[in-house]
């Protein structure tokens, strides 16, 4: 299950209102910071951080207290006006959600099916975009040259910003370069890098701070996850993205591929190919460049960033191997991930992978 599946089941999780869903424990000093942007409030704001911690749950939040017709003393949302029903619903006439069309099958996915839902996949025909085209982008036009139906705030909402293409993110820079008044976009991105310089230099950048290790701890123990602290250390500290794996379907699989991976051999290569040929190949490949990292973590610095439960075997392999070796096959995962939505044959790229990781691990045997 991935992040965007999983916060869109806990919104709709039995009596949890959008508002208590979507902030949370570790944002309070971020959601104080917001408070006082609100009293000059810029007509674009970009949040941006490390993917898994709440982003676009912190900037729905944002959305819903900007739009609520009687928000508390601290900002937040009341959840029992007009205004809030419209938005836990998407339904708000002053509110706007752009976002890839791949994000929204992702959330059919993960709501129980109906006979209308049904029909709607069984019409589509081809594969949701994991960009934001242009088409949406100027679809808000009419949005925003109508008067806001509450008097208020006109809201857009974008996210991830860095699925923006070329020529989305020129249409978008039009806007921004002359936005309607009464108009604020909520931009959410954890790639600023991808991000053209002129899009960010209309907006006000909104850090948003990762979670202390013992409070993020402390939430993913509350939410039953077992063994905690090694889905935190693994996801690089983000709660979210650690909840996800935790609680998805691969969690058993990754067990096996890096099981392989701390005691490979060629016999077996091919039979983990077999057996993992259904995982997603960018999640094989992303298991594997943060085993390597943590390879070469170890040989400079004596640590382990993301499989501290694999020390032993992970220090075993590293003194077999040498840092222009590991920094190669660093090389090659990152180009193989790139391919890795694309294979012509899942197992075979499986096999190629596993094989020149023996190659890599065993050199003297693979030589002999």
């Amino acid at each position: 299950m991935s992040v965007a599946s999983w916060n869109s089941l806990s919104r709709r999780s039995e009596g949890l209102s959008i508002v208590h869903a979507s902030l949370y424990p570790w944002q309070s000093a971020d959601w104080q910071r917001w408070q006082q942007m609100r009293e000059r409030l810029p007509h674009a704001i970009l949040f941006h951080g490390a993917e898994g911690i709440g982003k676009v749950d912190f900037a729905e939040h944002a959305a819903q207290s900007l739009l609520c017709e009687s928000p508390d003393v601290e900002g937040h949302a009341c959840g029992e006006c007009a205004s809030c029903g419209w938005f836990a619903q998407y339904s708000h006439p002053d509110f706007r959600r752009v976002r890839p069309e791949a994000l929204d099958a992702e959330d059919d996915e993960a709501t129980p099916e109906t006979e209308e839902s049904s029909t709607k996949k069984a019409a589509a025909s081809k594969t949701p975009s994991r960009d934001i085209r242009i088409e949406q982008v100027r679809s808000l036009a009419t949005f925003m040259n109508v008067s806001t139906h509450r008097a208020g705030f006109r809201v857009v909402m974008l996210y991830p910003a860095e699925a923006l293409n070329p020529a989305s993110a020129n249409a978008l820079l039009k806007t921004l370069e002359e936005p309607p008044p009464d108009t604020v976009f909520l931009l959410v991105t954890h790639r600023v890098d991808r991000l053209l310089p002129t899009i960010l230099s209309r907006c006000r950048q909104f850090p948003l701070h990762m979670p202390a290790a013992d409070e993020a701890l402390s939430w993913l123990e509350s939410q039953e996850v077992n063994s905690p602290a090694r889905w935190l250390a693994e996801q690089g500290g983000a709660p979210l993205a650690a909840l996800a794996a935790a609680k998805g379907e691969f969690a058993e699989a990754q067990d096996e591929w890096l099981s392989y991976l701390a005691r490979p051999h060629t016999a077996t290569a091919l039979v983990v190919a077999e057996r993992l040929q259904k995982v997603p190949l960018s999640l094989l490949v992303a298991w594997q460049q943060r085993w390597l990292y943590d390879l070469l973590a170890i040989q400079c610095a004596g640590r382990v960033r993301y499989y501290p439960h694999h020390r032993k075997s992970l220090e075993a392999l590293a003194a077999t191997i040498s840092a222009d070796s590991l920094h190669q096959a660093l090389r090659d995962a990152a180009s193989r991930r790139a391919v890795s939505e694309h294979p012509l044959s899942a197992r075979l790229f499986i096999e190629d992978m596993l094989l020149d990781y023996v190659r890599l691990m065993q050199p003297t045997r693979a030589a002999a």
